[in-house]
């Protein structure tokens, strides 16, 4: 009778440890997979075609599941420029398949480091296309880290944090002195530069403001070791990469550095920490003063500076942290329709007269890269496009009382400021590129400024785009 009893306690308590681990308890699991392509693959990121030939530093998807008990939730950072929607669809169809997270609950973006493969396939204005070899191969690899992240949920606690570097980032569009602006490719003259001279007497002041905030969420074992922390920074990418050469840029700086910060793992029974820096919104941000001259850097320099910065600033905050045993998960997902940039008759006229010069232009014959037979180019495949509006994936997911809103688009940092001030929950923040890239996204004012971001080919949405998505991303926030 003694041992039928002791059988019964010993059973009890494996139905217990089970209730804990399916339960209600809160849980979290992190992991990556190296998404670094075959050498020889297109670099995308620069308007000359690069080819790879040395990786400095291997690529990452950065794998993230939280389950509340009820409900769970996939974050995932690739270091890639950006993809084609269908790599995320392809990709949260292999995750459900594999462990059931509903594809809605999924989170896939990409960073935008422009020393990357291309995972944006031959068309980045074609909705609908086949993936090629590194699109599937992505994809599947994104699906294998959630598998592992899952693999690996156990009992944890968050916590959400934000830490300030406004030294780090600095607009890139400026408005110049009348006239001083150069003809863009099109031949007209633009009233804001991208990119300006620095410290240049024609500059007048930044066409719009910063968002110096990194907004991270920090996942810790109860009482313990830290599981992963999940941030996000609108600084568009640092680069000072050598030519031909594959990096994940500051993103993967930051990650490996705070990774530093945690205490050393045990080889054999230990799980190692994630860190995931998503991009925020820096469609129109770099990390280039243009107040002051230019200094001389090695290269991967300036993005070791920029990475470590932020890592030791994320790290001395997660210290003063406030830890939470639990936090409700939801997500909302939508697909918009939204308008395509007008291509007009007379821009058509334009781009195939520029075409018809391509063989006799001297810039060509010279080796140098010519931006009006690039946008020549562009115009042409966005007139050749049937459909006049595109699908504009948004997400909105909720851990307790953060919100996080993407967009597939390189955002301005404006409308990631907007965001946070109107969201309904306390705690918010926007990822950009997630689950596509549909060119860049400024906000109405800015194309009666033009500039680079506005050109047909670089921007592939209609001008009231942003306010458009920016409404119902608001609208999924404050949705049950």
């Amino acid at each position: 009778m003694r041992c039928l009893w002791i059988t019964l306690v010993l059973v009890s308590g494996v139905f217990n440890t089970a209730s804990l681990v399916h339960g209600q308890g809160f849980r979290a699991g992190a992991a990556t997979s190296n998404i670094t392509p075959e050498l020889g693959i297109d670099i995308v990121g620069n308007f000359a075609a690069s080819y790879a030939i040395h990786v400095h530093d291997e690529l990452h998807a950065r794998c993230l599941v939280l389950d509340d008990g009820n409900s769970k939730l996939a974050f995932v950072v690739c270091d890639l420029l950006g993809m084609h929607r269908q790599v995320s669809i392809e990709a949260r169809r292999l995750i459900k398949e594999a462990v059931g997270i509903e594809p809605e609950n999924v989170m896939i973006s990409a960073t935008h480091t422009h020393s990357a493969g291309n995972a944006l396939g031959d068309s980045r204005y074609v909705v609908d296309q086949p993936l090629n070899d590194y699109q599937q191969f992505v994809a599947r690899r994104i699906a294998d880290g959630v598998r592992r992240a899952h693999h690996l949920l156990r009992p944890a606690q968050l916590a959400f944090g934000r830490v300030e570097a406004p030294e780090h980032v600095f607009n890139r569009r400026w408005l110049m002195r009348e006239g001083t602006a150069p003809v863009n490719p099109f031949g007209q003259v633009d009233k804001v530069k991208m990119n300006p001279p620095r410290a240049h007497q024609d500059l007048v002041e930044p066409a719009g403001p910063i968002d110096p905030t990194v907004s991270f969420i920090a996942l810790r074992e109860p009482e313990g070791p830290l599981i992963s922390v999940f941030a996000a920074y609108s600084l568009h990418y640092v680069g000072g990469v050598k030519s031909h050469e594959i990096s994940a840029d500051y993103f993967a700086v930051f990650c490996e550095a705070l990774k530093k910060f945690q205490p050393e793992i045990d080889p054999v029974t230990g799980i190692p920490f994630v860190a995931m820096m998503a991009n925020g919104t820096s469609g129109d941000i770099n990390n280039v003063n243009f107040r002051e001259p230019g200094e001389k850097r090695q290269p991967y320099e300036q993005m070791q500076q920029v990475g470590q910065d932020l890592a030791k600033k994320v790290h001395q905050a997660i210290g003063q942290l406030s830890w939470k045993d639990q936090a409700k998960l939801s997500a909302r997902y939508r697909e918009v329709e939204i308008g395509r940039k007008p291509i007009s008759e007379d821009l058509i006229a334009w781009a195939k007269e520029t075409r018809a010069k391509a063989d006799t232009n001297a810039n060509r014959i010279k080796g140098k890269t010519d931006l009006s037979q690039i946008y020549a180019t562009r115009v042409l495949a966005l007139a050749e496009v049937t459909s006049r509006t595109v699908p504009i994936i948004l997400q909105h997911l909720k851990i307790g009382d953060i919100g996080i809103g993407t967009f597939p688009t390189e955002t301005f940092a404006e409308t990631g400021l907007e965001f946070k001030k109107l969201s309904p929950m306390p705690n918010a923040f926007m990822v950009e590129l997630a689950h596509g890239y549909h060119g860049y996204l400024p906000t109405p004012r800015h194309f009666e400024l033009g500039g680079y971001e506005t050109w047909p080919g670089t921007n592939h949405l209609e001008a009231q785009a942003s306010v458009k998505m920016l409404e119902a991303l608001l609208e999924m926030a404050g949705e049950e």
